[in-house]
C-alpha cells in the first residue's frame, strides 16, 4: 500500500511543481482609462484559480476579492488551460488557457475559435 501511495504522488509531483511556476501577484495590463488590475493566482484543491486583490487607478472597486480564474489546469511547459476567466470590464466568463513565459503570463479568454487576451506581469 505505501508503494502505491508513493508512487501516485511521484506521477502528480511534476503537474503540482509546474502549476507552482503560476501562483503569485500577478499585474493585469492596463485598460482604455490606464487601469489595471492585481490577481492572486493560488491552488483551489487540485485546480489553479486567480483572485482580484486590487483595482488600481478606477474608482470602481466592486471587482476586488472576486474570482477572475476558476478551475484552470496545468497542462506542462508552461500552459494551462481547462478553466474560464471572467472578463470584468464586460461581465462575462470565457473558457480561457494561459501561457507562463518567465514573468510574462499570457491570458486568454475564448468564444469558439475568437480569443481575447493580455500579457500579464509578475508583482
Amino acid at each position: 500500500m505505501k508503494k502505491l501511495v508513493l508512487a501516485a504522488i511521484l506521477a502528480t509531483a511534476p503537474a503540482l511543481a509546474q502549476a507552482d511556476d503560476v501562483f503569485g501577484l500577478w499585474q493585469s495590463e492596463p485598460g482604455e482609462t490606464g487601469g489595471y488590475i492585481k490577481v492572486d493566482i493560488h491552488a483551489c484543491g487540485d485546480k489553479i484559480c486567480g483572485t482580484i486583490k486590487e483595482v488600481v487607478g478606477n474608482d470602481d472597486k466592486s471587482a476586488e476579492g472576486k474570482p477572475i480564474i476558476k478551475n484552470m489546469s496545468a497542462k506542462g511547459n508552461g500552459k494551462y488551460s481547462g478553466g474560464t476567466i471572467w472578463a470584468p470590464d464586460v461581465d462575462k466568463t470565457y473558457k480561457s488557457k494561459m501561457t507562463l513565459n518567465g514573468s510574462n503570463l499570457k491570458v486568454e479568454g475564448c468564444v469558439a475559435i475568437i480569443c481575447r487576451g493580455q500579457t500579464w506581469k509578475r508583482i
